[in-house]
């Protein structure tokens, strides 16, 4: 008795759900991956501050006096009105020692001395001004009676 086998056609493999498979695994890739891009040595110097020729002897500590009606000293010299809120002279007195302390090496020191009747809007009116000549050591000094 023969028996005949039914005819085998060629397995096909299907190309649609490999193509699928091939985008999902391409938009997981994408989606997890962090885009950052490496740090490059670009070699340039930037232009720096000049030496100085001469040497300037600058208190290593500039003191800021607020009297108790609005008045405010760098160093017992009196700086902008005593209603002006944005001190604009005593700001651009700090910006320039804050450069000249760079420039020495040293640090720039401020200190804050407030009469007891000062308000306090004043002297964050002089802390503001310190922070925008970005002058970051800040100390406050009081009376001692």
């Amino acid at each position: 008795m023969n028996i005949r086998l039914p005819a085998t056609d060629e397995p096909e493999l299907s190309m649609s759900p490999l193509i699928d498979m091939t985008f999902l695994l391409l938009i997981y890739f994408i989606c997890t991956c962090s885009l950052v891009m490496p740090e490059a040595d670009l070699g340039i110097r930037l232009p720096g501050m000049v030496a100085q020729a001469t040497s300037i002897d600058m208190p290593d500590e500039q003191i800021i006096e607020v009297r108790g009606n609005g008045q405010v000293f760098l160093n017992d010299h009196e700086y902008d009105t005593a209603t002006s809120q944005d001190l604009p002279e005593l700001l651009r007195t700090l910006r320039q020692y804050k450069a000249s302390s760079e420039a020495a090496g040293n640090q720039a020191l401020i200190t804050i001395w407030a009469d007891d009747e000062t308000p306090h809007q004043r002297v964050i009116d002089v802390m503001n001004a310190c922070a925008a000549a970005r002058i970051k050591d800040i100390s406050f000094a009081g009376n001692t009676q």
